[in-house]
């Protein structure tokens, strides 16, 4: 007999998703998905992924697939056309308000904030797409690579500097999920600070051009 797909059961803190065409996303337990973000049809979520507030994510035409240990931040979208498989593969970053649309982020790359990825594109392995980059349909940007510009264009090979930078954003990112799904609860504000209000702990992560500007 054939074995029915579990779903998380209802209650405190359930995820909503929406099914379409008999087709509901599916999402590992050990990832986290902001509740604002909206998970439409043949989506796959993986193991200790990150998706952030109002990302959109809409199989409804095409499969989504986010892999272990990749982040989709805020106010990105995901979607392809029928047939297609928009992939970001595992420990992938995705910075705010990015646009991937029918391609494939490979393992470890980096597509920067407000960047837009077309059709049949493809970031290489460890590769870094910079903020506002537009990514024409079927680019290839090889392993390694940093991609600028509009249309993207591929600028240089990046530095270990810049590849370990990355590295450390993603594990910030990984282990935000695992704050996010210990710790983050809706609750109501407040009227005003205290005197003493604590910051968010976080061992050191800054910019990368404060890191380069360091170094000089």
């Amino acid at each position: 007999m054939k074995k029915s797909p579990t779903r998380a059961a209802p209650g405190r803190g359930a995820l909503t998703v929406y099914e379409i065409d008999g087709i509901v996303p599916v999402v590992d337990p050990s990832a986290f998905v902001h509740p604002s973000a909206v998970l439409v049809g043949d989506v796959l979520v993986g193991p200790g992924v990150y998706i952030g507030p109002c990302a959109a994510l809409r199989g409804d035409f095409g499969r989504l697939e986010v892999r272990a240990g990749a982040n989709v931040q805020d106010c990105c979208v995901m979607h392809g056309f029928p047939g297609t498989d928009t992939i970001v593969e595992e420990e992938g970053h995705i910075g705010h308000g990015a646009v991937l649309h029918g391609c494939l982020v490979q393992r470890n790359a980096l597509v920067g904030m407000n960047a837009v990825i077309n059709d049949n594109a493809v970031i290489g392995e460890s590769a870094i797409v910079a903020a506002m980059a537009f990514v024409k349909a079927g680019f290839v940007a090889p392993a390694r690579t940093l991609v600028a510009g509009v249309p993207g264009r591929i600028v240089r090979t990046l530095t270990e500097q810049e590849l370990a930078w990355k590295v450390a954003g993603t594990q910030s990112y990984q282990e935000l999920t695992r704050r996010s799904r210990a710790t983050m609860r809706a609750v109501a504000p407040l009227s005003s600070a205290p005197a003493d209000r604590k910051r968010i702990p976080i061992p050191d992560l800054a910019p990368l051009s404060t890191l380069k500007a360091a170094r000089k």
